[in-house]
């Protein structure tokens, strides 16, 4: 097979292709996941204070979050004009730089300079879904979606207990492990991959199809679902917000260290799997939709003020496993949504839903370490270093509010209907 690519897609078995398609997926987010429980304790070596830590790495999570919000839509409609198998190329070359130009800092100016990379390099996750689709038959392509899927679930699991294992040894380690791995999967995909989109398959592109605001605008305008979506933004932004302040809210108030910010982040992805992966169901049965949205919704609000109430580190797994309804809240509202979406209209609700989190990332990182560096400075016994949790439990208490004005709304229109 020629290394450009341009073979005909009979070189390599569908399955290989979508078993090179799955490893790559999975090290993108193992790469991101191994990083996780050591990057903000990575970052304390470059700054005097604890509050500049808090504040350069919300700097830094918005950073990364802005490039990929930017990035994404402009490698998807990249790919369907030169292909998907460079872009993803592209996006392993790029991550491991990323890593390697992190590991390798000599300072703060440096460090940022790979979370930019970063950033311009993670966003290949529309391109894996395109190439999922290029490879697969109509009948399979639900199938592919769901080993994407899976393989993300797993690299965000194995991630953060295996970067905080190697970054209880040398902070740095995490990201040398990385980059070999990224430089593994690159010479594999360069080698003894093809394309997936033929030539005569693809289109122009332009710089509408790239505007990383388009699929937010036209979700504006579905004004018979505002609500709802409001309550899906006000749940991805509090837990964005929680993701990128838990590291530093441990490290503070417990003295926590990778190891066992890997431990935790690990507890956490296998409960979220679990959860949405066995128990969604029997939930959707028990409560229904609607009443699992309320329950997850007032679940995970009294979590996130038990978390900033803790004072041992032991209870944080505690409150973590007790909190099985909200790790449902997010699915069962999406349903909902999607009830309430023209089947042809689907697939860009999906794609404008995961702006809005695309969105969070670039702006809770800078809300919420702003508020990490306001209590840094308190003893680790104060409970008000918790309040990035309490502002997460307020974005809750106002989501409830929302979705039980909006569903006796609906509860009133079906009666009307009816009578």
């Amino acid at each position: 097979m020629k290394n450009s690519g341009d073979a005909p897609l009979r070189a390599a078995g569908a399955s290989g292709r979508l078993n090179f398609l799955l490893v790559c997926v999975f090290i993108d987010v193992l790469g991101i996941g191994l990083v996780l429980p050591v990057l903000p304790i990575l970052l304390g070596e470059y700054v005097e204070s604890r509050d500049q830590q808090a504040l350069w790495y919300g700097i830094m999570g918005g950073t990364f979050g802005l490039m990929q919000f930017l990035a994404m839509p402009v490698l998807g409609a990249l790919s369907d004009r030169i292909g998907r198998r460079p872009v993803l190329l592209y996006s392993m070359a790029g991550m491991g730089v990323n890593f390697l130009s992190t590991a390798w800092a000599p300072n703060l100016a440096c460090l940022f300079i790979g979370r930019v990379i970063g950033g311009l390099s993670s966003a290949s996750m529309s391109v894996a879904s395109a190439y999922a689709s290029d490879v697969s038959t109509p009948d399979d392509r639900a199938k592919s979606f769901g080993k994407i899927g899976a393989a993300f679930g797993l690299g965000f699991i194995a991630g953060p207990v295996l970067g905080g294992w190697l970054g209880g040894m040398d902070l740095h380690l995490p990201f040398y492990v990385a980059a070999g791995l990224c430089a593994a999967n690159f010479v594999y995909g360069y080698f003894f991959v093809p394309e997936s989109l033929p030539k005569e398959q693809r289109s122009e592109f332009t710089l509408a199809r790239a505007n990383p605001l388009a699929p937010l605008l036209k979700l504006a305008r579905r004004t018979d679902i505002l609500s709802p979506l409001a309550v899906f933004a006000l749940v991805t932004l509090a837990q964005t917000m929680l993701q990128t302040t838990w590291v530093l809210y441990t490290h503070f108030r417990f003295g926590w260290g990778p190891r066992e910010n890997g431990l935790a982040l690990f507890c956490v992805g296998i409960t979220t799997v679990v959860v949405q992966a066995g128990l969604l169901g029997l939930f959707i049965k028990r409560f229904g939709e609607v009443r699992l949205v309320f329950l997850g919704l007032v679940s995970g609000g009294l979590a996130y003020i038990l978390y900033g109430l803790a004072t041992q580190g032991w209870m944080i797994y505690a409150f973590t496993l007790v909190n099985l309804l909200a790790f449902a809240a997010g699915p069962a509202l999406q349903g909902i949504i999607s009830k309430a979406t023209p089947a042809n209209q689907q697939g860009e609700l999906m794609g404008a839903l995961q702006s809005v989190g695309s969105l969070g990332i670039i702006v809770m990182p800078l809300v919420g370490n702003a508020i990490m560096m306001k209590v840094s400075h308190l003893p680790a016994g104060d409970w008000r270093i918790g309040a990035v949790f309490f502002a997460c439990a307020a974005m809750h208490a106002v989501a409830i509010l929302v979705a039980r004005r909006y569903f006796k709304r609906q509860e009133l229109k079906g009666e009307a209907v009816a009578a």
